[in-house]
């Protein structure tokens, strides 16, 4: 055997070999866009659907604002004597803002205001 097509032969493995790699590089690199692409629709879709889920949230607590309210409302006025009753008040001031359920008072002889606050589940952090 000849050294010379030894190395000849060497070389030629190494050439393709050099190539395979390059081969490589390229659908790893392809790979790494593919799921590039595939991890930022991923995180589309979450925040999209952690939007679509708060807002459920926000429907559910709107469904059971709205079921209490009549109720509320005679209680309210009945035991209470108020004869204002305002669903869903919110005030801003000097960058502040509250929300309240229900505002209700009366501003006669009673002269006094009730602040309400439903909740679908009652835990101890609402009430502080």
């Amino acid at each position: 055997m000849n050294t010379e097509a030894s190395f000849g032969d060497i070389r030629a493995l190494f050439a393709d070999t050099a190539l395979r790699f390059q081969e490589t590089d390229r659908e790893f690199q392809e790979t790494d866009r593919l799921i590039d692409k595939l991890s930022q629709e991923t995180n589309q879709k979450i925040r999209e659907l952690g939007q679509q889920i708060g807002g459920l949230g926000n429907k559910f607590g709107s469904f059971t604002e709205g079921l209490a309210l009549p109720s509320m409302e005679k209680i309210l006025r009945q035991r209470f004597g108020v004869d204002t009753v305002g669903p869903s008040v919110r005030v801003s001031r000097n960058g502040n803002h509250l929300e309240l359920d229900v505002l209700a008072y009366a501003d006669g002889e009673i002269n006094t205001a009730y602040a309400v606050e439903v909740k679908s589940h009652l835990r101890e952090e609402n009430i502080q």
